[in-house]
C-alpha cells in the first residue's frame, strides 16, 4: 500500500516545525529519517500514525492500511501481563480466529450462502492479518528481543522501563502491519536484539519510516533517506552511505555557489554606493533593481556538534587494570565466572555483551564500588579513573551549569563556557540550574565532567545515548585522539569498530578476550563452517553424538516437513469448506469443521516448535 505525503506542514504555536514536507512510501521502502535533534522526525512518525493533523497539506494513505507506530513512550506499568500487551498489536488475527471458529461451527449446523460467503471473506482477512502461525510469530518476536516464554505471564509493572520500551517494539512488529513506524527502535537493545531486528525488517512485507541514530543500523536497513532541514524535507533514494555522499556533494555546491553570488552581490553593492547620486545615478538604481530580483543562494547550514578535546592526562603504569580469578554475582547469582585479564596503558577495549549480562556490574566491581564474590581485581599504579555512568550522574542539583563544570574540574569560567557551548549548551542555557535539566541533557553534562576531568582511564557506559550523529562521531573523533586508556561499554557497533583495540565479551557466564575490534568480534560469534569429512578407516570408531546445534538443525529440518504436509492438508480442506455444492450431507461438513480447529492447533504449535529448533541450529 502506497502513502503519498504531500506539502505537509506543522507548528505549535509560532514555532514552525514542519514547513513543506513530500514523499512517497511504497510497499517494502525502508525510509530512514534524519536531522538534527528537533528537527520534526518524531513528529513527522506522529504525523503518519494518524495521531496528529497537519495545518497544510495531506497525508494520503488507502482504505485500510494497517499502521503500527514503536515510539519512545513506554507502556503504563499495570497489572496488564506482558502478553496481553504486545498481543493487542494482533487483535486483529485474534478476533477474526474467533470468528472463524464461530463460522465453522455454524457451517457444521446450517451451511447458509451467507455464512460460506463470510467464512470465505474473514479467511482472507485472516490470512492478511497473520494467519493460522500469529501466536507463533508473537512469541518469535519477543524472542527475537530479548523476552522469555515466562516473561510473557509477568505483570507489565515487574519490568523496567527500558522493558517496557523494548515491548512497545514487540507489540507493534507483533501487528503485522501495512506501515511500520519506528522511533529509535535500537534504544535498549544488546547486540543480538538489534541484529535480529535487522534480520527481520529486512524480510517484513511492509513500509517502514524509522528514524535512529545507530549507524550501522541505518546502513543495513535504509533503501532510501528522508532528510529533515529547516522544516523541509529532502528525499533521496539508495543507502545511508548513499545519502551521506550526495549530502557531503551537494553541501560543497551550494558552498561554491554562496561565495560566488555573495561576491557579486558585493560587486553590484560597490558599485551602487559609488554611483548612486552621480552621473550614473540611472544605471545604479538599475543595479539596484536587478540585486532585488537575484533570488538568494541559501548559506549551507552548519551543524552544531559536539567538538571537544582533553586535557592531556598524567601517565599511568603499563598495567592500568588487572583481575583474577574474578567471579562476579548479583543477588546469589552468578554473572561472571573465573574471569582473568589486564587493560594495558594506551588501549581502547570495548565490553560486550547481551542485556543483563553484568556488563554495568563489572565496571564497578573493577572500580572498587561493588565487592567480588571471590577473586580480585584492582587498578594499577599511577591510575586516575573517570567513570561516566547511565545510572548514577553525580551532579551538584543546586548549582548552575557553568558552576557546576567548574566546580568538578580544573577550568576557568571562559573555559568552562566554551567547552559547555561545544557541548550544545550555548547562550543563556549554561545559566540553566542542573535540577532543570532533561534526563538527556544531564547526561550531556555528565559526560562532559568525565571526559575533561584530566582522568588518565575513562571508563564509560553507554556514552552515545542521547547523542546524535554528528556528535556521536565528534566524541568517536576525540577518543581516537585521547591519549589515556578507555574502557567502554557499548552496543553501536560502528564506535566500538572504529574506537576498540581490544574486546571483552561476556558470553555464557566466561569473559573472553579478543584483539581487534567489533569485526573481530562478530567473525569470531559467526557459525564455523564443518570440516570435510575424512576418509573411512578400516576399522571406523562409532560416529560421535551429534552437536546440540547439528541435532537442532535436523529436527527444524523434520519440522518443516511436518507443516508442509499439514498445510497442504488444510489447504485442501479450506478449498472444500467454501464449495458447499460438493459435500452430500451436513456431517461431512461438520467433521471438516473439527479437523480444521485441529490442523490449527497442531500447526501453531509445530511452528513454535520449529522456530526454537531452528534458533538453536
Amino acid at each position: 500500500m502506497t502513502v503519498h505525503v504531500t506539502s505537509v506542514a506543522l507548528s505549535y504555536g509560532a514555532d514552525e516545525v514542519l514547513a513543506d514536507v513530500s514523499a512517497i512510501l511504497r510497499p517494502r521502502d525502508r525510509v530512514a529519517l534524519v536531522g538534527r535533534n528537533g528537527a520534526g522526525k518524531t513528529t513527522l512518525l506522529r504525523l503518519l500514525a494518524g495521531e496528529l493533523t497537519p495545518d497544510r497539506g495531506d497525508i494520503s494513505l488507502p482504505p485500510g492500511t494497517r499502521v503500527a507506530l514503536h515510539d519512545q513512550r513506554p507502556p503504563l506499568a499495570g497489572r496488564e501481563t506482558l502478553g496481553s500487551y504486545v498481543g493487542a498489536g494482533a487483535a486483529r488475527a485474534e478476533q477474526l480466529e474467533a470468528e472463524l471458529r464461530d463460522l465453522e461451527a455454524r457451517m457444521a449446523d446450517q451451511p447458509t450462502d451467507a455464512v460460506l460467503r463470510r467464512y470465505d471473506a474473514a479467511q482472507g482477512e485472516f490470512e492478511r492479518a497473520g494467519g493460522y502461525a500469529w501466536r507463533a510469530r508473537l512469541e518469535s518476536v519477543a524472542r527475537g528481543l530479548g523476552f522469555t516464554p515466562d516473561d510473557l505471564d509477568r505483570p507489565l509493572r515487574t519490568f523496567s522501563g527500558g522493558e517496557l520500551t523494548r515491548a512497545s517494539l514487540v507489540r507493534a512488529l507483533a501487528a503485522e502491519p501495512d506501515v511500520l513506524l519506528l522511533d529509535e527502535p535500537t534504544n535498549h537493545l544488546d547486540t543480538d536484539a538489534i541484529e535480529w531486528l535487522e534480520d527481520h525488517l529486512a524480510a517484513l512485507d511492509a513500509g517502514v519510516v524509522f528514524v535512529s541514530h545507530d549507524r550501522w543500523f541505518l546502513e543495513s536497513v535504509a533503501t532510501g533517506v528522508l532528510e529533515i532541514d529547516r522544516g523541509r524535507g529532502r528525499y533521496e533514494k539508495g543507502s545511508y552511505s548513499n545519502w551521506r555522499r550526495v549530502k557531503a556533494e551537494r553541501v560543497a555546491a551550494q558552498a561554491g555557489a554562496f561565495e560566488r553570488q555573495q561576491e557579486e552581490l558585493a560587486h553590484l553593492q560597490r558599485f551602487v554606493d559609488r554611483f548612486r547620486y552621480g552621473t550614473k545615478a540611472r544605471q545604479a538604481q538599475s543595479k539596484l533593481k536587478a540585486m532585488s530580483r537575484i533570488e538568494r543562494v541559501e548559506r549551507p547550514t552548519e551543524q552544531r556538534s559536539l567538538k571537544f578535546d582533553f586535557p592531556p592526562p598524567a601517565r599511568s603504569g603499563r598495567i592500568v587494570v588487572e583481575a583474577e580469578r574474578l567471579i562476579v554475582e548479583v543477588a546469589g547469582r552468578t554473572l561472571i565466572a573465573d574471569a582473568g585479564f589486564a587493560v594495558e596503558r594506551g588501549q581502547r577495549v570495548a565490553l560486550i555483551g547481551p542485556n543483563g549480562a553484568g556488563k554495568t556490574t563489572l565496571l564497578e566491581t573493577l572500580l572498587g564500588r561493588r565487592e567480588p564474590a571471590a577473586g580480585r581485581a584492582k587498578l594499577g599504579h599511577g591510575v586516575h579513573a573517570g567513570y561516566y555512568s547511565q545510572q548514577s550522574l553525580e551532579l551538584p542539583e543546586n548549582l548552575r551549569l557553568i558552576d557546576a563544570l567548574v566546580a568538578g574540574t580544573k577550568l576557568t569560567g571562559p573555559q568552562a563556557r566554551t567547552l559547555l557551548g561545544r557541548f550544545l549548551f550555548s547562550g543563556e542555557e549554561v545559566e540553566k540550574p542542573v535540577a532543570a535539566l532533561s534526563g538527556g541533557e544531564r547526561r550531556r553534562l555528565a559526560l562532559l565532567r568525565t571526559v575533561v576531568s584530566g582522568a588518565n582511564f575513562l571508563i564509560l557506559d553507554e556514552p552515545t545515548n542521547h547523542l546524535d550523529i554528528e556528535s556521536r562521531e565528534a566524541l568517536e573523533d576525540a577518543l581516537l585522539a585521547y591519549p589515556g586508556t578507555l574502557l567502554f561499554v557499548s552496543h553501536d557497533r560502528a564506535l566500538i569498530e572504529a574506537l576498540a583495540t581490544r574486546t571483552l565479551s561476556i558470553e555464557a557466564g566466561r569473559l573472553v578476550a579478543r584483539d581487534g575490534g567489533f569485526g573481530d568480534y562478530a567473525r569470531a560469534q559467526a557459525p564455523q563452517p564443518l570440516e570435510p569429512a575424512r576418509p573411512a578407516k578400516p576399522k571406523p570408531k562409532p560416529a560421535p553424538e551429534p552437536r546440540p546445534s547439528q541435532r537442532a538443525a535436523r529436527r527444524a529440518a523434520k519440522l518443516e516437513r511436518a507443516i508442509a504436509t499439514l498445510e497442504e492438508e488444510l489447504g485442501a480442506l479450506e478449498t472444500r469448506l467454501s464449495q458447499p455444492d460438493e459435500y452430500e450431507d451436513d456431517s461431512a461438513v461438520a467433521e471438516d469443521g473439527t479437523r480444521h480447529q485441529e490442523l490449527q492447533r497442531e500447526l501453531a504449535y509445530l511452528y513454535r516448535e520449529w522456530e526454537r529448533h531452528a534458533a538453536e541450529a
